[in-house]
């Protein structure tokens, strides 16, 4: 028996209407006062790949195996409950395996008892991106995520806490942007994941938290960058592509649990089944290091 937790694509509406002026205006609220729209659906959700636990039977042994379709390792967290036919006592605390890229790996075997009998386990698992053994070690300072010579007003940075509340946020930087600004890549990478397609965003958490889209660019020290709000179907990117630094790779947007239009950016890094931002600093004139602050404007270089 495996229990797991899935998640589940929703379709959005897209009204198209003609406003006050004959522009077409596109928007993901009903238009009032009885305006005529066309109305289209909208599939969210993400291009992600996937990662699976399942088992089988091989050559008399109960085996669990975890395959990882992404471009990054995975940590996968693996909790027995009741065996059946099978000489393995639970252990008291959860298992833990890295999963390389694109790889499928024997997570454990276990004997059984009786060849006659059926054979069985209850497991639960969770699995995040990223290699424990990960240290941030960037060779230069960051890029400013968006065309050289661009400047923009920081929203929100360390240790400014409106909505970075977490681990996996507390040095992450917004940087406000009208939505349509290129987005290029701070640092070379892997893209491993990809959400493209969400049209709406607001700041009710139980509705857009899950809406943004994003591209995540893992590195070779192991981390990975997050680019999130990003506008809908701009990504230029998909996952396997190898982006280098200064890449144009998608328009920003303001989509998700967003209260405007901005571009969430982060460096996370696996810290053992628990993601964690780390700080960055962005590359300044003349070879100086920008340690990014709310409220100052950041200038690509």
């Amino acid at each position: 028996m495996l229990l797991l937790v899935c998640s589940i694509s929703i379709a959005q509406a897209l009204y198209k209407y003609r406003g006050a002026d004959g522009e077409w205006i596109y928007t993901d609220r009903q238009p009032q006062n009885n305006i005529r729209a066309e109305v289209r659906q909208l599939p969210t959700g993400s291009t992600a790949p996937t990662v699976e636990v399942y088992d089988d039977v091989l050559n008399g042994e109960f085996r669990i195996l975890a395959r990882n379709d992404y471009y990054a390792p995975v940590e996968v967290d693996l909790a027995l409950g009741s065996l059946r036919n099978l000489d393995f006592p639970p252990p008291d605390q959860p298992l833990r395996w890295v999963v390389p890229p694109l790889h499928e790996s024997l997570l454990m075997q276990l004997a059984i008892l009786e060849d006659n009998l059926p054979a069985g386990a209850e497991y639960r698992y969770n699995w995040l991106p990223g290699d424990p053994a990960s240290q941030h070690t960037p060779p230069d300072a960051y890029r400013a995520p968006f065309a050289i010579a661009r400047g923009f007003i920081i929203s929100q940075a360390f240790p400014t806490g409106v909505t970075h509340v977490n681990p996996e946020s507390f040095y992450a930087v917004d940087i406000a942007m009208p939505v349509g600004t290129d987005i290029h890549a701070a640092r070379g990478g892997t893209v491993f994941e990809v959400s493209s397609k969400n049209f709406r965003g607001g700041v009710d958490p139980d509705r857009d938290m899950d809406a943004a889209n994003l591209v995540r660019i893992l590195h070779d020290d192991g981390t990975y960058a997050v680019y999130a709000h990003l506008n809908w179907n701009t990504i230029r990117v998909q996952p396997g592509d190898k982006v280098a630094r200064g890449e144009y790779i998608a328009d920003s947007g303001n989509t998700g649990f967003s209260s405007g239009p901005h571009l969430h950016f982060a460096v996370i890094r696996n810290a053992g089944s628990k993601l964690e931002s780390v700080p960055v600093v962005f590359a300044g004139a003349n070879g100086r290091e920008v340690v990014p602050k709310t409220g100052d404007k950041l200038v690509a270089y």
